[in-house]
Formats: structure tokens, sequence, C-alpha cells
């Protein structure tokens, strides 16, 4: 999954990906799969100071305790886009 590199790459765990299968890079990375490896990207974003004032993050928090968790992954995977576009 694209999107699971693009998490690997926001929480520094990229260097694992580089020259990984696809395949196995699904095994490895379940962002969007399971809670125990999206809540510590969610905690990250929203924990960090720098990211206060970002609308994406104010919607991830708006989402978190309602969401299931492919709306969570998606809002998750929509503000690290949208971090990636400012920078």
């Amino acid at each position: 999954m694209k999107e699971n590199k693009l998490i690997a790459e926001f929480m520094d765990r990229d260097e694992y990906y580089q020259g990984m299968s696809e395949e196995r890079a699904k095994r490895i990375f379940n962002y969007h799969t399971s809670w125990d490896w999206l809540m510590p990207v969610v905690g990250k974003i929203t924990r960090d100071k720098k990211y206060r004032e970002n609308e994406y993050r104010e919607h991830l928090m708006d989402i978190v305790p309602y969401g299931h968790k492919e709306d969570v992954y998606d809002a998750v995977v929509e503000f690290i886009k949208q971090l990636n576009k400012e920078s």
C-alpha cells in the first residue's frame, strides 16, 4: 500500500521499507489494519506542538473518538499528504 509507505516515512521508519517487496511490506506495515500500528501515528500528530494549528490535525482529532479504523487511517493519510505539500 502506497499510503503505508507514506506513513512509514512520516514515522521515520522508511529505512525498513527500502528494498522490500510490496507484498512483504503489506505484511510488516499494518497501519491500515491495526490500531496498534495506527495509534502511535495519531499520537505523534496530536501531541506535536508544531501541528497544533493544522486544520487536517483538527479533522483527525474530530474523527478519532468516533471513527472507524478506516476513517482514522484516511484522516492520517490526508494529514501527511497535506503536510508534505506544505514542505
